[in-house]
């Protein structure tokens, strides 16, 4: 279905998709704030500020705005990111504009009731606490920061020594410099005419902050090469590496995602069948990438015991250097089946429509097509494949992280 992308005299750069067979209506809100946005002082503030915003605003409490939510049956959900936070929401089309007003309510007139900010504050240091009894969580930490850099690799939870100084007033101040609807990237998927839905917009959002659109840079990413071991007593060791790979934006990114398919699309994938199948060394391993906006990495990763673990990471290490020199016709084909299937179910989903082209816009900045990027996948050959892997991976050092008892080389 075709999608419109609109420009708001309000500010909100708007993408509606109409599907007309839809009984649903998906919508999200992606703020151009997360935690590249943070003062190194409070890391961890736009988590607390995505959680407290609906916890009472000018015109209700917490509990008010929830009952309004439940009276329309609207489902509501919140992610705080890098370079964005999202406010979701799935709702039947009658509902539509009271669920996009109860949203305005809470972003435009959020009130920071004091015992919720300080309850928020609580929970994120739990969180936090709760993170080191998830090992891949943790080395997924880690392995951030190293790969990321000092400020895209930040984490969700922030860091405890900052958590503990964050005020009501912190929040609030984060709140009136972040939000405004000149940083609003809106996605709805449903089966609503675009123009209804821009003018809903437009009426419920005009005024909110500026209009001007800002904040479309991307933040430096700082990639720094190495191992790197994070002494814990686990049961098993977690194993990440990461590569510079290519931004979404850019021509070989299709190339890339052919590639991780072949590493990672299935159980007949390299990684699985080398690391695992044949060698029974790791209860998980696979590959992915991690695309900031105009930036990316391609990561593989995998979970084993101490006294597998340099086999594990030996393996991981010649998989990856191996792939690029003796991948073949069949395996691109599978890897390329795996990912069409796979869009093609999530493209049931109305939800995932939403989200897919909210994403859309904030790389690229326009609609893409599904046939656009299908067309894009299939002209992927073995010798871009070859290529991809000689400039980005074979012979090239990655950033490595281990966590456990014992480093990979021991």
């Amino acid at each position: 279905m075709e999608q419109t992308l609109h420009q708001l005299d309000c500010g909100v750069e708007l993408i509606v998709q109409h599907l007309p067979n839809r009984r649903a209506v998906a919508m999200e809100i992606r703020m151009l704030a997360g935690l590249v946005n943070e003062p190194e002082s409070k890391l961890g503030i736009a988590h607390l500020v995505e959680h407290t915003l609906d916890k009472g605003t000018e015109n209700y409490d917490g509990k008010s705005l929830s009952d309004a939510f439940d009276e329309i049956g609207a489902g509501t959900g919140t992610w705080c990111g890098r370079e964005a936070t999202g406010y979701t929401s799935l709702c039947l089309p009658e509902f539509f504009e009271r669920n996009m007003e109860l949203h305005a309510e809470f972003l435009r007139r959020p009130t920071f009731p004091k015992e919720y900010c300080d309850v928020s504050v609580q929970l994120s240091l739990q969180e936090l606490l709760s993170l080191e009894d998830d090992a891949q969580g943790l080395a997924d930490k880690f392995m951030c920061k190293r790969a990321l850099g000092p400020v895209l690799g930040r984490h969700t939870y922030g860091e405890k020594d900052t958590l503990a100084t964050i005020t009501r007033d912190d929040m609030i101040g984060f709140w009136k410099d972040n939000y405004n609807s000149g940083r609003m990237i809106l996605s709805v998927a449903g089966p609503l005419e675009p123009e209804k839905v821009a003018a809903i917009i437009q009426k419920h959002f005009d005024g909110f902050g500026n209009s001007e659109q800002t904040h479309r840079d991307p933040t430096e990413l700082r990639f720094t090469p190495g191992t790197t071991h994070h002494k814990k007593e686990t049961e098993q060791i977690q194993i990440s590496m990461a590569f510079p790979g290519v931004p979404v934006t850019h021509e070989d990114y299709a190339t890339q995602q052919v590639l991780l398919g072949v590493l990672s699309g299935g159980m007949s994938a390299r990684l699985f069948t080398e690391v695992r199948e044949k060698q029974g060394l790791v209860y998980w391993v696979g590959a992915w990438n991690d695309n900031p906006r105009n930036a990316g990495l391609i990561c593989a990763g995998a979970s084993t015991t101490p006294d597998r673990c340099k086999k594990t990471f030996e393996t991981l290490n010649r998989e990856l250097n191996r792939v690029g020199q003796d991948v073949t016709s069949e395996e691109i084909e599978r890897s390329l089946t795996g990912i069409v299937v796979r869009a093609d179910i999530r493209r049931d989903i109305t939800r995932s429509r939403c989200v897919e082209q909210a994403d859309d816009v904030f790389h690229h900045g326009r609609a893409v097509s599904w046939q656009e990027k299908l067309d894009k996948l299939k002209a992927v050959t073995i010798e871009d494949i070859k290529r991809y892997c000689e400039t980005y991976i074979t012979g090239k050092e990655a950033c490595a992280v281990t966590l456990g008892p014992q480093t990979a080389n021991n």
